[in-house]
């Protein structure tokens, strides 16, 4: 690969550079599709396609209120740039090289000590990020939360985040009104499924970009738990992330769901499991050997084919997620049978008319619930 396919992350302050220069890959021409989940991906090629879907988001816009949410930030946040954090700038403009953005997006710091950041915009995407984040973050970590909101830039995340925000302020508004409430949150809570799996997509982004899989690690961690790293662990924090998929039964599995509904980003832990499995994929090692889909072939992207992606990817989490609940449902898509056992087993055995001791029916021995000793 040649030196145009490189970036350095030395900058100029002062006239002299103020951190070590590390050479990075480029993308020119990248696809978003190259990393999008594929939950993501699908949903995202089928809305490109859909006949009239630019009309109708074109018509949206004008309810929408993206004008006062750039007169908001220029008013009262501060703007990025050469003069103002300038630090910021200069990673935002590598960014965008590194993933061959051609527009750069205004970006802005908003004072705010809750660690966060977003893309949002239907014509234009604006980045904010908080001072709480960028007081918590390092260089490396910064940057690769710079190339997660380019990477939402690149994909087009900002309009549909755009509409999420404000339908769910509608929501807020319109919940005195019998049944309205409860349309609107049926969508809000569909775009925030949708969210979650743009979120890994970002993430994946922001890999690409900062390209140092620990700096990406370190700085979910510390969303997780604050500026204390010396008193964490990344092996110990993705060990976090294997016990929450895999620990509990059944009711447990229906409580992270119950958890998780209202969230528009995955825990913490979750995002760091996730980014970690696609850095070791096949997938991420073409991407960075320089095999990748590229944006001028998005146009001949199959809607089928990335349903058909979307589908393998989903039947691949369920047959090797160690949730009970995922681990019931490859079971039974498998032929497992006794239904009415497995989910007894998985909420712990049932009391009352409706369990088979009630009904004079002895379980098979291989189901005999473990003695009690409040019994």
């Amino acid at each position: 690969m040649g030196d145009d396919d490189m970036s350095d992350d030395g900058h100029e302050q002062d006239g002299r550079r103020n951190v070590p220069g590390r050479r990075r890959r480029r993308f020119p021409g990248i696809s978003s599709r190259a990393y999008e989940h594929p939950a993501d991906r699908s949903a995202l090629v089928a809305l490109r396609r859909l006949s009239g879907f630019d009309t109708v988001f074109k018509a949206l816009s004008g309810l929408l209120p993206e004008r006062s949410l750039r007169l908001l930030f220029l008013s009262d946040s501060v703007r990025v740039s050469d003069e103002q954090f300038a630090h910021l700038h200069v990673m935002l403009r590598d960014a965008c090289y590194i993933l061959d953005l051609e527009r750069v997006p205004q970006m802005y710091v908003r004072q705010d000590p809750q660690p966060n950041a977003m893309c949002v915009g239907l014509d234009e995407p604006i980045i904010v990020v908080t001072t709480g984040l960028v007081e918590l973050l390092d260089e490396e970590e910064m940057r690769a939360v710079v190339g997660h909101e380019v990477g939402h830039a690149l994909s087009g995340h900002s309009v549909y985040r755009t509409v999420l925000l404000f339908l769910t302020g509608l929501a807020l508004k319109v919940a005195w009104i019998p049944l309205g409430n409860v349309a609107i949150m049926a969508l809000v809570t569909a775009l925030r499924e949708w969210f979650r799996k743009s979120e890994l997509s970002a993430d994946r982004a922001g890999l690409l970009v900062g390209q140092d899989l620990r700096a990406s690690m370190r700085g979910l961690m510390k969303i997780a738990g604050g500026n204390h790293l010396h008193e964490m662990n990344v092996d110990a924090f993705l060990r976090q992330a294997e016990e929450y998929e895999a620990g509990g039964d059944l009711r447990d599995s229906v409580l992270k769901i119950l958890n998780v509904l209202p969230r528009s980003h995955p825990f913490t832990t979750v995002r760091a499991a996730e980014l970690k499995k696609w850095s070791e994929s096949r997938d991420h090692q073409r991407i960075m050997d320089g095999h990748y889909e590229r944006r001028d072939q998005d146009k001949d992207a199959s809607v089928g084919d990335s349903f058909r992606q979307s589908a393998a990817g989903y039947a691949s989490d369920v047959k090797n997620s160690k949730d009970p609940l995922m681990k019931l449902v490859s079971d039974l898509a498998s032929g497992a049978g006794d239904l009415g056992g497995r989910v007894r087993r998985g909420f712990g055995g049932f009391t009352g008319s409706g369990s088979s001791a009630a009904s004079g029916e002895r379980p098979p021995k291989d189901e005999e619930p473990p003695p009690r000793d409040d019994v």
